[in-house]
């Protein structure tokens, strides 16, 4: 569905808020007759970037007076945010779908949305029309801001409402969002993609490269900074493209500066990093940023010129390992993450041995090491050279035993050192621990009083783990 260039983006807010407060309204009237509040539940694939989506779904839902709920069989509305750079995460969606099939039976008044990035795909659409009429509403990644409209329509008719653009349009400033997090938040920079790697089907779901206006994001993040925000990480499929598309120029450098000066400001993140656009100038700004954490993610994919250049990466090992250590040398103490790609069609096993070359020479901090997944409508997916399932998982397994060797070491090496910890909550699997993260973005565990949730404290590391550090409290920070 093309965007209608005659409705402009104030006018779309101003719609949207009529019919957040005509919802916020009928759900009040239900509360005062029933004592019932109506419910939402959402389920996010996939990236950070549908983590803030979902962020702002659930700031309009809240706005319209839905409360949230983890139990499917309480909730009167129900959203999958979808991811589609992994099969196995269409395939999760396909099969919950399928299962909410009964529960609408049950409750016929249940609303069912799915949203993302796999709805930018047209034979993702028709397949769920045909396969999936239970679902109410159907829309993709340009059109978030338009949910509020959307699910009125849905309320309104049996047939499911499908609006996809086609294209990305102007970016929408001021959406109401909740954040997942309560001492830490991302924040989008950009949107979109330039690159086409031939394996990855981002630029035509995300569309082409649009970045925020500077002024709007040191705004955002003044604003999150009084809410009582710490942390903060800026997002995007580039970060390193950031500035290209703003009238008035400015390099993602410059933008790490002017937000490193917001006072009240802890630490600052960012991702995704393309090797190909960083700069000796940006690793430059990390070391000299007091509040730019010592964390740099850096995906490589593959440790072979040969895959890079059938990936089409546009950078070399070699170009790759001189920002690395360059990257050593100017940051002290600086942990390094990446992305792997494993059975890649053509892929050898000299590949596999260029790759695990690579992993002991950077020896990486973590990684995200993922199979090859086949994507219709990339370059890649018509590729006849594709490797066998099994060979994939062998290769698999041989690269991520490298990886981890190098990890467990490397967290066996930091017993006795002490950290600066973020406590972020209770430890999941321990009820007496806390649990947080340094600056280098280790997850740290340690005995503490709830008290601690949203303090810096120094931690010593007593019992380093396979994949995680363990310590006991050393002393509560004053920031």
């Amino acid at each position: 569905m093309k965007i209608d260039r005659y409705v402009s983006p104030t006018e779309l807010i101003l719609k949207n808020q009529i019919i957040m407060n005509d919802i916020r309204q009928k759900n009040h009237e239900l509360f005062e007759k029933t004592d019932k509040t109506n419910k939402f539940m959402i389920i996010t694939y996939g990236c950070q970037m549908n983590e803030h989506d979902s962020e702002k779904l659930i700031g309009m839902l809240k706005l319209m007076g839905y409360e949230r709920t983890e139990v499917k069989e309480d909730a009167d509305l129900i959203i999958f945010n979808t991811c589609c750079v992994r099969e196995n995460a269409e395939l999760r969606v396909y099969g919950n779908l399928g299962h909410l099939k009964s529960l609408k039976e049950k409750n016929p008044n249940l609303k069912i949305a799915v949203c993302g990035c796999m709805m930018q795909q047209a034979q993702v659409v028709e397949e769920i029309k045909k396969k999936y009429r239970h679902v109410d509403l159907i829309f993709g990644t340009h059109n978030t801001h338009n949910f509020p409209s959307l699910l009125s329509k849905a309320f309104g008719t049996k047939n499911t409402v499908v609006e996809v653009w086609d294209n990305e349009g102007e970016i929408i400033e001021g959406l109401p969002l909740e954040r997942k997090f309560g001492l830490k938040a991302y924040v989008n920079i950009m949107y979109g993609c330039n690159n086409f790697c031939t394996y990855c089907i981002v630029p035509y779901t995300r569309g082409r490269e649009r970045s925020r206006k500077t002024e709007d994001i040191i705004n955002e993040i003044e604003g999150l900074v009084n809410d009582g925000i710490k942390d903060v990480t800026l997002l995007g499929q580039n970060v390193n493209s950031y500035g290209k598309t703003l009238e008035n120029k400015i390099s993602f450098s410059d933008l790490l500066r002017e937000v490193n000066k917001i006072e009240g400001i802890e630490r600052i993140k960012f991702m995704t990093s393309h090797p190909k656009d960083i700069s000796k100038e940006l690793i430059d700004t990390m070391a000299e940023c007091e509040h730019v954490c010592e964390h740099l993610h850096l995906p490589i994919q593959a440790g072979s010129n040969r895959l890079l250049k059938a990936m089409n990466r546009n950078y070399t090992v070699e170009k790759y390992m001189e920002m690395i250590n360059y990257a050593k040398e100017r940051i002290k103490g600086l942990s390094i993450s990446t992305d792997f790609i494993i059975g890649f069609p053509g892929e050898t096993d000299e590949d596999i041995e260029d790759t695990i070359k690579l992993i002991k020479e950077v020896r990486y901090d973590s990684a995200f090491t993922y199979i090859y997944s086949k994507r219709q409508g990339t370059p890649a997916y018509t590729y006849e050279n594709q490797i066998d399932e099994k060979l994939k998982h062998v290769r698999f397994e041989k690269v991520l035993d490298e990886l981890n060797k190098i990890i467990i070491e490397k967290n066996a090496n930091r017993k006795g050192e002490i950290l600066e910890v973020l406590v972020e909550e209770k430890s999941k699997s321990e009820d007496k621990l806390l649990t947080g993260r340094s600056r280098m973005n280790n997850g740290v565990h340690f005995e503490g009083s709830d008290e601690l949730i949203g303090k810096f404290v120094l931690v010593k590391i007593t019992n380093p783990k396979k994949f995680s550090l363990v310590g006991e409290l050393v002393e509560v920070l004053d920031k």
